[in-house]
């Protein structure tokens, strides 16, 4: 055990601090991992719908505005390293128990339709590598069926590892690792038509505008680096390592995800890559038709899933750590005697992803509103930076140009406006999701008042998520 008070000298140790056995390369393969999922498998085709055979532009432009977000997260990670996420920073720069509910609940949400979305590809490419031709119906029993053992998964207890999480990011690596060895083979070969990753695809909306709507999209693939923030207790000197690690990651997975396109455009027309909800199987088809392509598909699957079981788990321990805060009932805060689990908030979750995967069924508009949610998010974490420059520690820490959390800012608003051309069913999906979590709210102050009790300042430990409970 090491105490915190080695990172930042003069805070005091109000609990044993987490055992610190990440160094820096056990932290690059966590974001890596986190990062790499369901985005760039499921939606690679929806967004060659968008833009055509540049399909490789979106995920750039995404990779550059998470890039600028993950630079705030850097300086306030480094800064309070004692702090995980984004309602704690939150809470911090504002001090406003709602604003701070709202973050905290919209991460919450953006979990759950993340790990919706995974749900949908999962059954999507069961269907797919196994010849199971499934339909619409079909897909979406298979989708709430996985959903329901995930849930079973969460309330049995998970205990994540590191050495887990290794063989995880290994396993999501080696498919994408696949697609690229497949289309730098082909085009080798002079297979393909690499001319196509020039070619806009044929749009009303004019080429800016069609690449800033397939960003809000592709954006969802971005997403995770958010997420190690809260393995700042468990890393070796985090104030020194983050930066670099974090930033490494962010290129490793940008670099991933390019060579990735170029290699799925080149070997499969956009039309076609749009079809589905598998494009990635359409390219080891094309691309290698000898390649066993159940084995891609387990891969695949694999893949998702962790994304699905990691989101339902963030997604259950913040409600059980607003529960617990009096944000949200108090019965959602009930942890079962035997398993040592928030089963009530694990039920209220995947209740939620249910009626996601039941109503709303596709994987673009699920994707599209994570991806709205943690835009809105990062508009308020870039702000926080900004107003807690006034908040002085005594430790260094990494400090941001200012340039770059304006920017961020100004970014991640734009990307969650309308204008973009943004499926008007994603604002619809979140407001019912954060309108939930209001009246949840409203009913909780009123308890609270009855019972003459208040919120409470969050804490690490009940709202950050990670230590909770099993």
């Amino acid at each position: 055990m090491v105490d915190i008070a080695k990172d930042a000298p003069g805070t005091p140790a109000v609990e044993p601090s987490l055992h610190r056995v990440m160094g820096p390369w056990l932290l690059l393969l966590f974001i890596v991992g986190d990062i790499l999922g369901t985005g760039i498998y499921a939606l690679t085709g929806k967004v060659a719908q968008q833009v055509g055979g540049v399909v490789w532009l979106p995920f750039l432009v995404a990779f550059a505005v998470a890039l600028v977000t993950a630079f705030s997260y850097l300086e306030l990670v480094t800064k309070y390293p004692r702090a995980a996420g984004a309602a704690l920073y939150t809470h911090k720069a504002f001090g406003i128990h709602f604003i701070t509910f709202i973050v905290a609940f919209a991460v919450m949400c953006s979990g759950i339709t993340s790990a919706s979305t995974a749900s949908r590809a999962f059954a999507a490419n069961l269907s797919a590598a196994f010849n199971l031709g499934l339909g619409g119906g079909g897909v979406t029993l298979i989708a709430l069926g996985f959903m329901a053992v995930v849930a079973i998964v969460n309330f049995r207890g998970v205990g994540e590892s590191v050495k887990a999480n290794v063989v995880l990011t290994l396993v999501e690596l080696t498919g994408l690792l696949i697609i690229i060895c497949i289309g730098m083979w082909a085009i080798g070969l002079g297979q393909g038509d690499v001319s196509r990753i020039t070619q806009f695809g044929t749009t009303d909306r004019g080429l800016f505008w069609s690449v800033i709507g397939a960003t809000t999209l592709a954006f969802f693939a971005m997403v995770g680096f958010e997420d190690s923030v809260n393995m700042a207790e468990e890393c070796r000197e985090p104030s020194r390592i983050f930066p670099k690690v974090l930033l490494a990651g962010l290129c490793i997975t940008g670099v991933i995800y390019v060579l990735v396109s170029i290699s799925s455009i080149t070997l499969v027309p956009p039309e076609q890559l749009g079809e589905g909800e598998t494009p990635l199987l359409k390219v080891v088809q094309a691309g290698a038709p000898g390649f066993p392509l159940e084995i891609f598909g387990f891969i695949t699957m694999f893949a998702v899933a962790n994304s699905a079981l990691i989101n339902m788990l963030m997604a259950s321990r913040l409600v059980y750590g607003m529960s617990r805060e009096r944000v949200l009932p108090g019965v959602l805060g009930r942890v079962h005697a035997g398993r040592r689990t928030p089963y009530i908030a694990i039920g209220f979750t995947t209740l939620l992803a249910f009626g996601l995967i039941g109503f709303v069924g596709g994987v673009p508009a699920l994707g599209g509103t994570t991806a709205l949610l943690l835009l809105c998010v990062f508009t308020v974490v870039n702000i926080a930076v900004l107003v807690l420059r006034r908040d002085r520690v005594e430790h260094s820490h990494f400090h941001t140009p200012t340039v770059l959390p304006v920017l961020g800012a100004a970014c991640c608003g734009f990307l969650a406006g309308p204008w973009t051309g943004r499926n008007p069913e994603e604002y619809k999906i979140a407001g019912i999701l954060l309108a939930i979590g209001v009246g949840l709210w409203v009913v909780t102050v009123l308890v609270n008042r009855a019972t003459g009790q208040s919120a409470a300042d969050p804490t690490m430990e009940d709202l950050g998520g990670d230590g909770a409970v099993n």
